[in-house]
């Protein structure tokens, strides 16, 4: 069981037969009344996206989560196909599914396969990877005020915004949990 006073991101567990992952929350302490926690959770079995309030001292069975560790493989439209490295058996997942993990994916990545009672749920990326640059804007000589950034576009299709000395070739180390380039690899 957890309570709500203990929910922090990415906590999952089950409400009313459903299983939600807690995307954000707030400890709110009104200076009159009870305090709350005031949540957005997402259904991981359907995507719904709602907004809830709690007491601090309501209790929830936490949802047992099955996790994989998977080679992603191939893809051919709507289906991606991974592959369990031990016993080399393939399992496509659907595209709706990986939305959040898409722009990080590339042959041969090692991703967490998330599954709740035998249907997957959701992969979840590395925390950072290594992706190729493929088209960005060339910087200018002397454009080096601190913090300026351009959009680049990397091999998986993915746009992220990088700094002004970052080329078409070079590689970049991208953190996965924020969405945000880190440092050129090259």
């Amino acid at each position: 069981m957890i309570s709500a006073g203990e929910f922090r991101n990415g906590v999952i567990f089950e409400l009313d037969g459903n299983v939600f992952k807690v995307i954000e929350f707030q400890h709110v302490k009104p200076g009159k009344g009870a305090a709350f926690v005031r949540t957005k959770l997402r259904n991981v079995i359907t995507g719904a996206v709602l907004e809830k309030t709690f007491n601090p001292t309501d209790k929830m069975p936490k949802a047992q989560i099955d996790v994989q560790d998977m080679q992603y493989l191939y893809n051919d439209g709507e289906l991606y196909y991974f592959m369990n490295t031990e016993s080399y058996e393939q399992l496509p997942i659907q595209k709706e599914i990986l939305e959040e993990s898409l722009p990080y994916l590339k042959d041969n990545t090692m991703v967490r396969v998330l599954s709740y009672k035998g249907s997957v749920y959701g992969v979840e990326a590395p925390n950072f990877v290594e992706l190729e640059v493929t088209y960005t804007e060339p910087g200018f000589s002397g454009n080096t005020s601190t913090g300026s950034t351009k959009p680049a576009t990397v091999e998986t299709g993915a746009t992220f915004n990088v700094p002004l000395f970052i080329n078409i070739g070079d590689v970049i180390r991208i953190d996965t949990r924020v969405g945000e380039y880190m440092e050129r690899v090259n």
